[in-house]
């Protein structure tokens, strides 16, 4: 597997342009927001990540141009909902995201 890069948001805006939120709720074992974050960490490129919540409810934030693979990984975690992927660009150019 080849290491993930990461892009600083610094020198390009827009580099990873899918905002993707949503919450993942406990499903057989209790959650873990360190565990999660340093697997999308590792796993997935990308930005902005935040990963806070408790062992029952998880609030992911996350920038990514692969929003799909975030909303994967995070339906093995648990049951996923409240999934929001807005693109950044067209937010910007003024139209809705």
């Amino acid at each position: 597997m080849e290491p993930v890069q990461s892009i600083d948001a610094e020198d390009d805006q827009f580099a990873y342009r899918y905002d993707t939120q949503l919450l993942i709720d406990r499903r057989d074992k209790d959650l873990d927001e360190d565990e999660i974050a340093d697997y999308i960490t590792t796993n997935f490129e990308g930005n902005s990540l935040i990963a806070a919540g408790d062992e029952e409810l998880i609030k992911i934030h996350f920038h990514t141009n692969e929003p799909w693979k975030i909303l994967e990984y995070c339906n093995t975690v648990g049951e996923i909902y409240d999934i929001v992927v807005e693109d950044m660009i067209r937010q910007s150019a003024g139209m809705q995201g």
